[in-house]
Protein backbone atom coordinates (compact mmCIF):
# COMPACT_ATOMS: atom_id res chain seq x y z
CA UNK A 1 0.00 0.00 0.00
CA UNK A 2 1.10 3.61 -0.43
CA UNK A 3 1.88 6.00 2.02
CA UNK A 4 0.06 9.45 2.52
CA UNK A 5 -0.43 12.80 4.16
CA UNK A 6 -3.61 14.33 3.50
CA UNK A 7 -4.61 17.96 4.96
CA UNK A 8 -7.99 19.36 5.15
CA UNK A 9 -9.44 22.57 5.92
CA UNK A 10 -12.77 22.50 6.91
CA UNK A 11 -14.93 25.72 7.49
CA UNK A 12 -14.99 28.42 10.46
CA UNK A 13 -18.64 27.87 11.29
CA UNK A 14 -18.79 24.16 11.97
CA UNK A 15 -17.57 23.53 15.82
CA UNK A 16 -14.11 21.49 16.87
CA UNK A 17 -16.51 18.60 17.24
CA UNK A 18 -18.23 18.10 13.90
CA UNK A 19 -14.38 19.07 12.73
CA UNK A 20 -13.28 15.69 14.84
CA UNK A 21 -16.66 14.07 13.29
CA UNK A 22 -15.21 14.43 9.90
CA UNK A 23 -11.71 13.36 10.58
CA UNK A 24 -13.29 10.19 12.20
CA UNK A 25 -15.59 9.24 9.04
CA UNK A 26 -12.72 9.93 6.73
CA UNK A 27 -10.79 7.28 9.01
CA UNK A 28 -13.82 5.08 8.87
CA UNK A 29 -14.07 5.28 5.19
CA UNK A 30 -10.05 4.91 4.41
CA UNK A 31 -10.35 1.68 6.92
CA UNK A 32 -13.68 0.27 5.20
CA UNK A 33 -11.86 0.11 1.96
CA UNK A 34 -8.62 -1.37 3.18
CA UNK A 35 -6.64 1.74 4.28
CA UNK A 36 -4.80 2.40 7.59
CA UNK A 37 -4.55 5.85 9.52
CA UNK A 38 -1.77 6.12 11.51
CA UNK A 39 -1.91 9.40 12.69
CA UNK A 40 -4.92 12.31 12.83
CA UNK A 41 -3.79 15.58 14.35
CA UNK A 42 -6.49 18.38 14.63
CA UNK A 43 -5.08 21.67 14.63
CA UNK A 44 -7.80 23.91 15.52
CA UNK A 45 -9.06 26.88 14.34
CA UNK A 46 -6.58 29.42 12.00
CA UNK A 47 -6.57 32.23 10.07
CA UNK A 48 -6.30 31.64 6.87
CA UNK A 49 -3.68 33.34 4.47
CA UNK A 50 -6.48 34.56 1.91
CA UNK A 51 -10.32 34.23 1.74
CA UNK A 52 -11.75 30.90 0.76
CA UNK A 53 -15.53 30.78 -0.13
CA UNK A 54 -15.99 34.05 2.20
CA UNK A 55 -14.27 32.51 5.44
CA UNK A 56 -11.28 33.80 6.98
CA UNK A 57 -10.32 30.87 9.14
CA UNK A 58 -10.78 27.19 8.97
CA UNK A 59 -10.21 23.93 11.31
CA UNK A 60 -6.99 21.95 10.17
CA UNK A 61 -6.18 18.45 10.40
CA UNK A 62 -3.44 16.15 9.44
CA UNK A 63 -3.61 12.54 8.07
CA UNK A 64 -0.86 9.88 8.05
CA UNK A 65 -2.25 7.76 5.62
CA UNK A 66 -1.68 3.80 4.66
CA UNK A 67 -4.04 2.54 2.21
CA UNK A 68 -4.32 1.90 -1.60
CA UNK A 69 -4.58 4.45 -4.44
CA UNK A 70 -8.65 3.55 -4.76
CA UNK A 71 -9.33 4.40 -1.45
CA UNK A 72 -7.55 7.85 -1.15
CA UNK A 73 -9.41 8.72 -4.23
CA UNK A 74 -13.03 8.11 -2.79
CA UNK A 75 -11.91 9.94 0.44
CA UNK A 76 -11.07 12.37 -2.09
CA UNK A 77 -14.17 12.06 -3.74
CA UNK A 78 -15.97 12.76 -0.45
CA UNK A 79 -14.66 15.52 0.51
CA UNK A 80 -15.16 17.40 -2.46
CA UNK A 81 -18.85 16.86 -2.29
CA UNK A 82 -18.70 17.94 1.41
CA UNK A 83 -20.12 21.43 1.82
CA UNK A 84 -17.84 22.12 5.38
CA UNK A 85 -14.66 21.37 3.07
CA UNK A 86 -12.83 24.58 2.19
CA UNK A 87 -9.92 22.29 0.72
CA UNK A 88 -7.74 19.18 1.02
CA UNK A 89 -4.29 18.46 -0.25
CA UNK A 90 -3.12 14.81 -0.88
CA UNK A 91 0.54 14.38 -1.16
CA UNK A 92 2.46 10.42 -1.07
CA UNK A 93 5.39 9.87 0.88
CA UNK A 94 8.25 7.36 1.05
CA UNK A 95 7.20 7.42 4.82
CA UNK A 96 5.06 8.52 7.61
CA UNK A 97 6.61 10.71 10.13
CA UNK A 98 4.66 9.87 13.29
CA UNK A 99 6.24 12.69 14.97
CA UNK A 100 4.10 15.57 16.63
CA UNK A 101 4.05 18.28 13.74
CA UNK A 102 5.81 21.42 13.97
CA UNK A 103 2.56 23.16 14.04
CA UNK A 104 1.74 21.01 17.19
CA UNK A 105 5.07 21.34 18.65
CA UNK A 106 5.53 24.93 17.96
CA UNK A 107 2.01 25.27 20.20
CA UNK A 108 3.27 22.96 23.09
CA UNK A 109 6.83 24.88 23.29
CA UNK A 110 5.06 27.79 23.08
CA UNK A 111 2.86 27.22 26.04
CA UNK A 112 5.69 25.99 28.10
CA UNK A 113 7.96 28.64 27.62
CA UNK A 114 5.40 31.49 28.41
CA UNK A 115 5.86 32.60 31.87
CA UNK A 116 3.21 32.41 34.60
CA UNK A 117 1.00 35.64 34.37
CA UNK A 118 -0.13 37.25 37.79
CA UNK A 119 -3.26 37.14 38.84
CA UNK A 120 -5.19 40.39 38.40
CA UNK A 121 -5.51 41.31 42.00
CA UNK A 122 -1.44 40.63 41.86
CA UNK A 123 -0.42 43.57 39.48
CA UNK A 124 0.77 46.08 41.15
CA UNK A 125 -1.15 49.64 40.23
CA UNK A 126 0.15 52.54 39.32
CA UNK A 127 -1.21 55.45 41.24
CA UNK A 128 -2.41 57.85 38.74
CA UNK A 129 -5.00 59.60 40.87
CA UNK A 130 -2.90 61.58 43.09
CA UNK A 131 -1.67 63.24 39.45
Amino acid sequence: MALYEHVLIARQDISPQQAEQLNEDMKALIESLGGHIAKIEYWGLRNLTYRIKKNRKGHYSLMAIDAPAPAVKEMERQLSINEDVLRYMTIRVEELDLELSPVLARRDRDRSDRPERPERGDRPRDDFAAA
